[in-house]
């Protein structure tokens, strides 16, 4: 079992090796443009959900044309994440439940809530997952909250952070946040999705050149099978 502190560095290596898009890690956006943002980036790379956010906000003329446009327009704009129809689908419902709360597309009153209020406020739009209010808290309300979602959870596990077996979504996050500083929150949050994307995938991992394999539980069993494999390969029948 990894110490606190070997998971702490694990961190640390995970911020130095992952990069970070300047324009996602840096990114200030209001609270509303922000929940969309982050619609369109869980289970999505940066990149994915930055194209897919400009095409949203370049398409269309503002927010209420989205809110009153169809969903096959809206997956279109989206075309490029997973499960486009959802989004769209997710997209139009929070925006005509901001419409139908103050007949404006305006949350910055998030703000005087303070962080905990707001988070749960949150949460009750329907369109909201933990991954989104844990992405809107981190970015824009100032919080400590670090979001989740399959290729974070897939990523951490392999590196030990959280255990395996942990399926309390509540429990993983909890267990991140209090290894992760507050400061570190955003660059851990972009950089692990970059080892996801880069290396560490679902299925066959591209172990051998992940930067973290020798850190990483799946990475050091992969690698292994795979020198063991290639001795046997070498070895010659006397």
């Amino acid at each position: 079992m990894a110490t606190t502190i070997n998971k702490q560095r694990t961190v640390n290596h995970v911020v130095q090796a992952g990069g970070l898009p300047a324009d996602e890690a840096g990114e200030s956006l209001p609270v509303l443009e922000q929940f969309i943002f982050a619609l369109c980036r869980e289970n999505a790379t940066g990149e994915q959900a930055r194209q897919a956010y400009h095409t949203l906000k370049t398409r269309f003329f503002d927010w209420n044309e989205v809110r009153v446009s169809t969903v096959r327009e809206l997956e279109e704009a989206m075309a490029g994440l997973s499960n486009a129809e959802s989004r769209a689908q997710r997209l139009v419902s929070f925006l005509q439940q901001v419409f139908e709360e103050s007949f404006s597309f305006d949350l910055e009153c998030m703000h005087k809530k303070g962080v905990k209020q707001a988070a749960r406020s949150l949460m009750e739009y329907k369109a909201a997952t933990p991954y989104v209010s844990a992405w809107v808290t981190q970015r824009s309300l100032g919080g400590h909250a670090i979001p989740i979602d399959e290729p974070t959870l897939r990523c951490s596990r392999r590196l030990g952070l959280v255990e395996a077996s942990m399926e309390d979504l509540e429990a993983t996050r909890a267990t991140l946040e209090h290894i992760v500083p507050k400061a570190k929150g955003p660059g851990f949050t972009d950089a692990i999705s970059n080892l996801a994307e880069d290396f560490c995938w679902e299925d066959t991992p591209d172990c051998g050149k992940c930067p973290l394999h020798q850190e990483c539980v799946v990475g050091q069993e992969t690698l292994g099978e795979q020198l063991a494999t290639a001795r046997t390969a070498r070895a010659k029948p006397r």
